[in-house]
């Protein structure tokens, strides 16, 4: 007789063992017909699942976002997988799951698929969820698993279900004729999944992500909870395409890649002015916060690699150079280097915190497959910085951390900001008793600031735990920027310490820090973030004066030297076009202020102001533009 208890605790007695969806029908039909699946003691299951103890029960319909698109999209991955062999007999299916935003599947097939054969499964998949096909699980013997697929020419399922242990049973998930090897939980039928999905595209990809394997057709697709959602992801994909930063990076002419420098960028003089003013802006902030910008090789000796456990842990990704009988690493990282600033002289506790920051340039040999402008590089820089404290020090630290974070967030627009925190993982160095005052340091520095925050279990570094930093931006996009980190391991490898005030000889704990993480994929947040209309602080050129006639061209290039005297990043147009077009020319490249002179401004020392946004300021003169931009500047920072 289990007594269950609901989310909001009331409780019902039942005489006997009772499934989620039993639970839903006693509450009231509406519900019945809502529910999708339920959570058990915290597991998400099939609304069949059968309840024969007392337990904490929460029905789960589409209002339940996070746990109904998983469904959904899991459901959506076994639709396509029948209609494909459905309409391909003889394609094997491999491993489908739900991801973010959609959903896989990986095929083997002679044939490739074709983007009209999207179309036809696409149209086969809505035919399946018309059928309404119960959806059921079923648990079958390992090896009797094992005989059957073989007997169907599923070898990929085969292999899966070998890697189960011996006595263990396999879940196996029927809707209709068709199964598959699967954990579930799923929907109760094919017509549960609402018509809100969509074949995206195809891609290869290699069997159990090996390279030495072989090499199987993946299509992907989406789907939601309803056709308005997916209205609104496909509007946010075209969007997203419009601002593509390396499109406005070839029309704003700020930088580009080419084949003979895989993952590297050329910067054109527009997008370098971006790139130092990013650079000098973050410079600024870290100086006046305390820190002591450092510089450091770019080619250091393998052995300090080895000692500091890079080489073994991240040696594929390292790029090497040899010279007179020696190996050497192009630098991947800033850390170890900065601990040998560290440890350039004896260090006293009251040398501590030291704040070192450095704009290293790093290199890292990632995958040519992965490389996407300046969002994945080879060759990048980090606002990169190491402090060097004690472990007393380590909730100030965090604590300013996180201030100087946020202060810089804000600047550059961004205000919703995604917090994680990573504990202790499996396998670690260093005691329970520093681990337990670590994570309680990280915390209590995001407690004590009223921050909202995720915890996610065992997903700190081997070293340390750490906080993790991401940014939503106007498509709803989350960009994983900003990280601190603890380190008890790196310092003691290489050798760091400090004479403690008990004069015994103490090694500093270490933290990793950025906010920005590269420049360079920050810059393409950036640029897609504001589709090239970048702020007026930011932007390459501030304002463009563009003149009437030639008559006026002497007094544009005077009025153009003084706001280039303030600081101000100006250029001038003085082509034989008429107006209309140079003022359509500039906006399209995003120029915050277009400063137009005729022979009235000229004679009274003034210029016509019109924005991007095509807002007319009218005629104002030169030392009152001077006034705005200043302003402008100022409201940004």
């Amino acid at each position: 007789m289990p007594q269950i208890t609901l989310p909001d605790g009331t409780s019902r007695q039942f005489d006997q063992a009772v499934t989620v969806a039993d639970i839903a029908a006693s509450i009231g039909e509406g519900l019945a017909r809502a529910t999708l699946a339920g959570r058990v003691n915290g597991d998400l299951v099939d609304a069949s699942f059968l309840i024969e103890e007392d337990a904490e029960v929460a029905i789960v319909t589409s209002r339940d976002e996070e746990d109904a698109l998983e469904l959904i999209r899991h459901d959506a991955a076994h639709v396509m997988a029948q209609a494909v062999q459905e309409l391909f007999p003889g394609t094997q299916v491999t491993i489908g799951p739900a991801i973010d935003n959609g959903f896989y599947y990986d095929f083997s097939r002679e044939e490739a698929f074709t983007p009209d054969d999207l179309q036809k499964i696409e149209d086969r998949m809505r035919e399946i969820v018309g059928r309404k096909l119960p959806i059921e699980r079923e648990v079958w013997d390992r090896n009797e698993a094992i005989e059957l697929f073989k007997g169907i020419g599923e070898h990929y399922k085969v292999e899966l279900i070998e890697a189960i242990p011996e006595g263990e049973e396999v879940s196996i998930y029927r809707q209709g004729d068709w199964f598959d090897v699967c954990r579930g939980p799923h929907l109760q039928n094919t017509g549960k999944l609402p018509k809100g999905f969509k074949l995206m595209k195809l891609a290869g990809a290699y069997w159990r992500g090996d390279s030495d394997n072989e090499m199987l057709q993946r299509i992907y697709g989406t789907a939601w909870r309803d056709k308005k959602e997916l209205k609104a992801y496909l509007n946010r994909l075209e969007e997203a395409e419009k601002r593509d930063h390396r499109k406005i990076g070839k029309t704003q002419n700020l930088f580009h890649t080419q084949e003979e420098a895989p993952g590297m960028v050329f910067w054109h003089d527009k997008g370098w002015s971006v790139y130092l003013t990013v650079q000098q802006y973050i410079r600024d902030k870290l100086r006046d916060h305390g820190y002591q910008e450092v510089h450091t090789p770019q080619v250091i000796d393998r052995s300090l690699w080895e000692k500091s456990g890079h080489w073994d842990k991240f040696g594929d990704m390292i790029f090497t150079t040899h010279s007179e009988n020696r190996d050497y690493a192009i630098k991947p990282m800033n850390c170890p280097a900065h601990i040998q600033i560290y440890n350039h002289g004896l260090k006293s506790y009251r040398d501590l915190p030291l704040r070192l920051a450095e704009f290293g340039s790093c290199h890292r040999n990632e995958p040519s497959g992965t490389l996407h402008g300046l969002m994945r590089v080879r060759n990048f820089v980090q606002d990169d910085a190491h402090i060097f404290c004690t472990e007393e020090q380590i909730l100030s630290e965090v604590l300013a951390f996180n201030d100087l974070l946020f202060e810089v967030y804000k600047d550059f627009g961004f205000d919703d900001v995604l917090i994680k925190l990573s504990t202790r993982p499996e396998k670690r160095v260093g005691s329970d008793e520093t681990w337990d005052k670590a994570e309680k340091s990280l915390q209590d520095a995001l407690d004590s600031r009223g921050i909202e925050w995720e915890l996610q279990p065992g997903e700190g570094a081997f070293y340390g735990p750490k906080i993790e930093y991401s940014l939503r931006d106007c498509l709803d996009r989350v960009w994983q920027l900003g990280t601190i980190q603890l380190d008890f391991s790196m310092p003691e490898r290489l050798g760091a310490t400090y004479v403690a005030e008990d004069n015994t000889k103490q090694t500093p704990v270490m933290l990793h820090r950025a906010i920005l993480g590269s420049l360079e994929r920050f810059i393409g947040i950036l640029i897609e973030h504001y589709a090239g209309a970048m702020p007026f602080w930011l932007a390459p050129t501030q304002a463009v004066i563009a003149n009437i006639t030639d008559k006026q061209a002497e007094y544009a290039k005077k009025v153009a030297e003084s706001l280039s005297n303030h600081g101000f990043r100006v250029e001038t147009d003085l082509r034989n076009e008429k107006i209309g077009f140079k003022i359509r020319e500039h906006t399209l490249q995003r120029v915050p202020y277009l400063l137009v002179i005729g022979d009235r401004e000229m004679e009274s020392g003034a210029v016509a102001v019109r924005t991007r946004s095509g807002e007319d300021l009218g005629s104002m003169p030169v030392d009152e533009v001077i006034k705005l931009f200043s302003e402008t500047v100022a409201s940004y920072q």
